[in-house]
């Protein structure tokens, strides 16, 4: 499973985020370009619809190809109070064959999409990665050298953190407590509650750009 939040944050503030980031995980960025395709199934394949993601690494000399399931999120009074979405999740290496398998299997392509960023992987009492991705749209299928922004000027920012049913809520005050470090530039919450940009963005970006000198 995985306790996950996401935010937004304009374009460009994405560089002084980049420096609190850098200071915060000690650690250097990653270049992140993926290819995410989503899939699903049709009635036949059971009572209940199923949506994987095929994800394409193209950072790598060669295209490494990883399937994604995502479960619902865990419901219950526990876990309305907490701010951080826990869901289970399974990821596992597949080859360069495995959409023409899930078409075989039943599956049909509903969208695609290039994400187009960085991430940072640390530990926090946590293993924690930030990503903070431009999500782009293919205008034809598979046309990855024509993606076009979403929403241009706006990015998107995710927190995740692997956890199991054992040490969730360790993993989950671990990400919290870690966000909160991120406030003044964005407001993290849980995937689909939209809280948009925050006001303290501009101040808190030329600050940080002042003691960062602006490099990265």
């Amino acid at each position: 499973m995985e306790c996950v939040v996401q935010g937004i944050i304009e374009t460009q503030h994405v560089e002084a985020l980049e420096i609190l980031l850098q200071g915060l995980c000690g650690v250097h960025k990653q270049s992140l370009r993926i290819h995410e395709l989503c899939l699903k199934s049709v009635p036949n394949l059971g009572l209940v619809a199923s949506e994987i993601r095929l994800l394409c690494d193209l950072e790598q000399p060669e295209p490494a190809w990883t399937v994604r399931h995502v479960g619902g999120p865990m419901r219950g009074a526990g876990a309305e109070q907490i701010s951080v979405l826990v869901r289970p999740m399974q990821e596992s290496k597949i080859s360069k064959n495995a959409l023409r398998l899930f078409y075989s299997l039943g599956y049909k392509l509903d969208h695609e999409q290039l994400r187009v960023g960085f991430a940072f992987h640390f530990q926090r009492g946590a293993q924690i990665t930030v990503t903070v991705s431009s999500i782009n749209k293919m205008l034809k299928p598979h046309a990855i050298d024509d993606a076009v922004p979403v929403t241009p000027g706006i990015q998107l920012v995710e927190v995740t953190a692997p956890a199991s049913s054992e040490n969730y809520n360790e993993v989950v005050a671990s990400v919290s407590s870690f966000c909160e470090y991120l406030a003044p530039l964005l407001h993290l919450s849980k995937p689909g509650v939209s809280t948009g940009v925050v006001p303290t963005a501009a101040a808190a970006a030329a600050s940080l750009m002042s003691d960062g000198g602006g490099t990265k």
